[in-house]
């Protein structure tokens, strides 16, 4: 799952996706609740582990949030880490 602005900090950004279905979206900018799809999701789907791909920046903490939300949610607890990109793209 990876924040839409992260493609544009991390240029190697494919190494995440490689072999991976991939989510893309913005908690700021986008008009939706993260949470309520990726509950269904997690529900209907034997997923082994969830990587969050997020910036630095306090608005990409919707992500991480939605992911907790829907594991809460889903009662579904898989493996899963943040990997957090600086503004600079390290």
């Amino acid at each position: 799952i990876a924040a839409d602005c992260t493609a544009y900090a991390y240029g190697d950004i494919h190494s995440f996706m490689k072999d991976k279905i991939t989510l893309i979206g913005c908690p700021k900018l986008d008009d939706v609740d993260y949470s309520e799809k990726l509950t269904q999701i997690l529900s209907e789907n034997a997923i082994k582990s969830i990587t969050i791909l997020r910036m630095e920046v306090p608005c990409c903490g919707g992500i991480v949030n939605a992911v907790k939300t829907a594991f809460l949610k889903s009662g579904k607890m898989i493996p899963w880490h943040v990997v957090t990109i600086g503004i600079d793209g390290a």
